[in-house]
């Protein structure tokens, strides 16, 4: 991923498929470009099951089910009524959390502008869009400026508790990149009385089979970029994410959220964690 990406991923458009096919989408973000591309992650899947048992799709499943999760617990517990997700693709959690919440909840979507037009567009189209529920530029890179984070938090209300997530996108990161846009998550979270971040994130000690080191390096060509695994350890994940501005960090395995612990059974659903950082109400007032 670059600030000057143009174009529309082919990963975007093969996930924003996958999940219709899962049944966890709207047929409005539904491309032809991600009905033929899915066809080739189904080989992809098929590959890496071949070479080490492990299923792509349970992967993908577990990590999006266990955001899902944690993020309705919050919303549940009054602790979040606002969400931003960055790099949000032509994923439906958008419309699927505001379908759940109505008016409970304020959700803008973000990514580079051509996605952001592209999946704008789409949910126009089919009346799914206003004033709670928004698609917007955002740039992941962006230090300042209207295209950068701070810039689309300073939309929202600063006495609601927010939540920012991002799916799928870390990886693509190098580590000085990741830790920028972290250190800035945590810093734009602080801004609330309280901030929660949620995203997946994989250990290296847990991905070095065959079935992965393909998968990665097949995507590596798909995208056309390098792709990075942060960390090696849950203590590594805890003692960085602290140093870069959260005030609690929890790493949790697929297989002891009630909600993707099923999914966790199968190979490939127990290689994803999902990582909930937060800034609390306490925490801002000692960074004020």
């Amino acid at each position: 991923m670059t600030s000057k990406a143009a174009r529309i991923s082919p990963t975007a458009h093969a996930t924003g498929y996958l999940w219709y096919r899962l049944g966890l989408s709207t047929e409005a973000l539904v491309t032809p470009e991600g009905k033929r591309l899915d066809r080739g992650f189904r080989l992809l899947t098929r590959l890496t099951q071949a070479l080490g048992g492990v299923s792509l799709e349970a992967m993908m499943l577990a990590r999006h089910h266990g955001i899902d999760a944690l993020l309705m617990r919050a919303i549940d517990e009054g602790r979040v009524t606002q969400v931003i997700e960055i790099a949000a693709g032509l994923s439906a959690r958008g419309w699927r959390m505001r379908r759940r919440y109505g008016d409970r909840l304020t959700y803008v979507e973000t990514d580079l502008p051509a996605m952001a037009a592209e999946k704008r567009r789409r949910l126009q189209a089919s009346g799914l869009l206003g004033e709670r529920h928004r698609v917007v530029e955002l740039d992941a890179l962006a230090e300042d400026g209207p295209q950068s984070l701070a810039a689309v938090a300073a939309t929202l209300d600063p006495a609601q508790g927010t939540a920012v997530i991002t799916e799928g996108l870390m990886n693509y990161l190098a580590p000085a990149r990741a830790d920028a846009l972290w250190r800035r998550i945590a810093a734009v979270l602080a801004r609330f009385p309280t901030g929660l971040y949620l995203s997946d994130v994989y250990l290296l000690h847990e991905n070095r089979n065959a079935a992965m080191v393909a998968f990665g390096a097949i995507l590596q060509v798909f995208v056309r970029g390098r792709m990075f695994v942060h960390f090696d350890t849950v203590a590594q994940v805890r003692q960085r994410l602290a140093g870069l501005g959260f005030a609690e960090v929890r790493v949790h395995a697929t297989r002891e959220l009630p909600a993707t612990c099923d999914i966790a059974r199968t190979p490939g659903g127990d290689r994803v964690r999902i990582l909930e950082a937060t800034r609390s109400s306490a925490t801002r007032r000692e960074s004020g």
